[in-house]
């Protein structure tokens, strides 16, 4: 969007929050750059330029702008509706896997050259790799810098900086202050805060509804992994250096976080999980416009637009679930998630009481007893085979999955079906297109608003609602008195 100078003009003039994280705006007579909705007066159009990703805009010499703080944006939309390399490197950097891995690492899981991740990343983002990573470190350095007491080398290691002279000189150059001035200016928090957890504001665009979207993951919770507690959503993750417990509560403008974790330096891969489990980087008027055309649809959005679709923050513990949940109540899939986690989950401390397991890895469940399985053999097989195939590496689960390619490694594996096939490619992949035409929940939903009944028919209908079908399911879904469609009291 950034290339169409006319559009971004009219949107920095109308303050239009819904392009925050689209492109950003640099201003020439200021050396600064923006959100679409900063609050200051507009500058000239001949004085702005306009940078796809903040990283961009630092590589431009810009600063960021203390008043609208765009380091604070949502995420670009883009990287969750496509498929192709740059997307997948977007949601890779945005796993901390640049910090943890480099961008050899990064070039290794997308199965590219370095040299072609950097060069494709530079034609559409204006940065590569190095410089977008380095834009993640400054945001989540300036993040523990005012949210917690924290002394500053210890940020700087926790952010993922190498060193505290290049943490110094990184947070000065990008945001125009020295690390204690920062601090200094941050509004002093109201009451005590608790030793050890960090209180966060995810921001997301308007509308959400976060009905389907909690209701959704309260109704489906794993004891002892997950559960709703004093209206948050309360769970554990299991982390590239540790683990950590989070709690997320829906508010009108932002979700409220709250993390605890073993190791600090996993706060950016945390935050990365989080958004993606409660898809806060969409943008739901373009889906729900696109939804509101069909006009079975329109009233459904009408009533309750802003849906999302809840996702994972494990895309292999989500595999797993979706074959316990085969041909299964949701509260008979809970039960045989609650077994293995008991069974084979690693314990953590919950200073808060109610979590005790984080969910068993690959590797826990591949040296498993099958005949300890309570589920019909065939289901068995399916499950074996699934978590075997995982241990080993022949299947990745993953941000970085190529979504067409990963389908039919999963349509290969015995009892892999369509609909457990589609649910993976939905919520754990995050596949905005993922329909499931065979679910008994979507045909039941079809029926009673006159829509085709049948898998063929209904795929067929569906096609005017591309690429936002994954949407389209939550609203369909909506249409029954399912506790997944209510935020729970």
């Amino acid at each position: 969007m950034h290339t169409d100078t006319e559009r971004c003009v009219r949107a920095v003039r109308s303050k239009d929050a819904r392009f925050d994280g689209w492109f950003f705006t640099a201003v020439l007579t200021t050396g600064i750059y923006c959100r679409p909705s900063c609050p200051v007066v507009p500058p000239k159009p001949e004085n702005m330029v306009f940078h796809p990703s903040a990283a961009a805009c630092q590589q431009a010499g810009f600063r960021a702008c203390k008043r609208c703080r765009p380091d604070t944006s949502p995420g670009s939309p883009e990287w969750n509706q496509r498929a192709d390399l740059v997307a997948r490197a977007m949601r890779l950097i945005a796993d901390g896997v640049v910090d943890r891995e480099g961008v050899p690492g990064l070039a290794g899981r997308l199965g590219y050259s370095t040299r072609q991740v950097e060069r494709q990343l530079l034609a559409e983002l204006g940065a590569g790799p190095l410089a977008l990573a380095r834009a993640q470190r400054a945001q989540t350095a300036r993040l523990l810098i005012e949210t917690t007491a924290l002394p500053m080398a210890q940020i700087a290691f926790a952010a993922g900086f190498a060193s505290i002279r290049t943490f110094n000189d990184t947070v000065r150059e990008v945001f125009a202050l020295p690390p204690s001035e920062l601090r200094a200016r941050a509004p002093r928090r109201q009451g005590a805060s608790t030793p050890g957890v960090l209180s966060l504001r995810l921001p997301f665009r308007a509308p959400l509804n976060p009905d389907n979207l909690f209701g959704h993951l309260a109704a489906t919770a794993v004891p002892g992994v997950e559960e709703w507690r004093d209206g948050s959503y309360r769970r554990t993750l299991r982390l590239p250096y540790g683990h950590g417990i989070v709690a997320l509560t829906p508010n009108p403008d932002h979700i409220a976080c709250r993390l605890i974790l073993s190791d600090l330096r996993d706060l950016t891969v945390a935050i990365s999980r989080c958004r993606r489990l409660l898809d806060l980087d969409a943008d739901p008027v373009a889906i729900d416009d696109q939804l509101r055309t069909d006009p079975v649809l329109a009233p459904l959005v009408d009533k309750a637009p802003g849906r999302r679709v809840p996702r994972t923050v494990d895309e292999t513990e989500f595999a797993v679930r979706a074959v316990l949940g085969q041909q299964v109540s949701t509260a008979a899939a809970r039960t045989h998630a609650a077994r293995l986690v008991t069974a084979h989950g690693e314990p953590v401390e919950d200073p808060e009481g109610g979590l005790t397991h984080l969910f068993p890895a690959p590797e826990a469940l591949a040296a498993l007893d099958p005949e300890s399985l309570a589920m019909p053999r065939t289901r068995r097989t399916t499950f074996t085979t699934l978590v075997r195939r995982l241990a080993d590496g022949d299947l990745r689960l993953g941000v970085e999955s190529d979504w067409p390619q990963t389908r039919a490694q999963l349509l290969a594996l015995p009892g892999f079906g369509p609909w457990t096939v589609d649910v993976i490619a939905m919520r754990a992949l995050g596949d905005p297109d993922a329909f499931l035409p065979t679910d008994l929940g979507i045909r039941r939903a079809a029926r009673e608003l006159g829509l085709p009944s049948t898998p063929a028919a209904l795929t067929a209908r569906a096609a005017a609602w591309r690429p936002w079908r994954a949407y389209a399911v939550q609203y369909l879904w909506a249409t029954d008195s399912h506790p997944i469609n209510f935020l729970p009291v």
